[in-house]
């Protein structure tokens, strides 16, 4: 498994997220001072939004109890357009934080994957541009495949198919709290989330997973048309 084969590559991760960390320290050979700038969420947002997708919901939600709001975006041609099936989605808190993201696409599943230095180095590259706070407290778990279902209509016929990508699970050292990000087949973040309280056993979240249709369902959410 690819979890067992990442030490090496998480010791030179360990030195790029020091370096990254001290980006944001004074430059004192110039006497100015550099500070790591991260994208706004409109900016992240529009930067890995799907061509072709449009805006087809959005609701206020809480997540460990701050007040965020959900879009939803699907496909434009209607294909897959249900809970369950390919979607684009995002968390904003209403401070602005972009809380995660996941964009569940046809188009990812079944295509060759990126190796765990790929991986890492797409990750790190997405946290640097859109969440470089969490750099300097960063410590990588683990890095492995991840699965998503996907429901998909074809020929009248409906299925759950499996969506794969490799998830860089990290933990922020800072606050003790969790964060991932999923890179799809095509090199691209899949998923990203931030801030999740997770509870260890039976190991499962503890914060709200309103970007997963799944756990929707489970909870008997219905995601209102706009």
């Amino acid at each position: 498994m690819l979890r067992k084969r990442v030490s090496l590559a998480l010791t030179a991760l360990s030195f790029f997220v020091a370096n990254a960390a001290s980006v944001a320290q004074a430059d004192t050979s110039k006497g100015q001072t550099m500070t790591l700038t991260a994208q706004t969420a409109s900016e992240t947002i529009a930067s890995v939004l799907p061509a072709g997708y449009q805006e087809v919901a959005r609701r206020p939600v809480t997540v460990d109890g701050e007040h965020a709001e959900l879009l939803r975006y699907e496909r434009k041609d209607g294909r897959n357009a249900t809970l369950g099936g390919e979607h684009f989605s995002t968390v904003i808190s209403d401070s602005g934080r972009l809380k995660g993201f996941a964009r569940m696409d046809l188009d990812l599943v079944g295509d060759e994957l990126p190796s765990q230095d790929e991986a890492l180095t797409i990750a790190m590259d997405f946290l640097r541009a859109s969440a470089p706070d969490l750099l300097p407290g960063l410590k990588v778990s683990w890095v492995d495949t991840h699965d998503e279902p996907l429901r998909v209509t074809r020929d009248a016929h409906t299925e759950t198919l499996t969506l794969t990508g490799i998830k860089v699970k990290m933990r922020n050292t800072a606050d003790g709290l969790w964060m991932w990000v999923i890179v799809g087949a095509d090199r691209k973040v899949m998923v990203f989330e931030r801030d999740i309280h997770w509870i260890t056993f039976p190991g499962h979240h503890g914060t709200e997973k309103w970007l997963h249709d799944s756990w929707g369902l489970d909870k008997g959410h219905a995601l209102p048309r706009s």
